[in-house]
């Protein structure tokens, strides 16, 4: 699935993005600025996230409930200086308990992404809109 859009439309791409089923795992690419963090935002929410969400840069990781009582893992791994590091904070746990997992900078820890997961890529075009691609 490939979309446009604007950032005002980011609740509509949220609710596509769901429509289409992805994995539990879900890595999302993009340069700094991108919109990695809102995508992650309004697709929480979309999923019954009712508490203010926001970045785990400094924690690595934030946990969310959804209304249904699901889970969701907002990872954000951009300063793990090493896959050891991740896998010392227990990572494996969540990537592997059925939970949503949204995963910023995955490619920091590319051994241990589960087989099954999806991947949103976001590139921002010069007239400021975003193009995702969800595989």
């Amino acid at each position: 699935m490939e979309i446009q859009f604007k950032l005002d439309e980011i609740n509509q791409v949220a609710q596509k993005i769901i429509a289409e089923k992805p994995h539990k795992v879900v890595l999302f690419h993009g340069e700094m600025g991108a919109g990695k963090t809102t995508l992650i935002k309004a697709i929480s929410k979309a999923l019954g996230v009712a508490n203010a969400t926001s970045s785990p840069t400094f924690s690595l990781v934030n946990e969310y409930e959804a209304d249904n009582g699901d889970l969701v893992y907002h990872f954000d791994v951009y300063r793990l200086n090493s896959e050891a590091e991740a896998y010392d904070m227990g990572i494996d746990e969540y990537l592997y308990s059925g939970e949503w997992c949204f995963i910023e900078w995955a490619e920091k820890i590319p051994s241990l992404i589960p087989s099954e997961h999806s991947t949103v890529t976001l590139k921002i075009g010069k007239d400021g809109k975003r193009t995702l691609t969800l595989k």
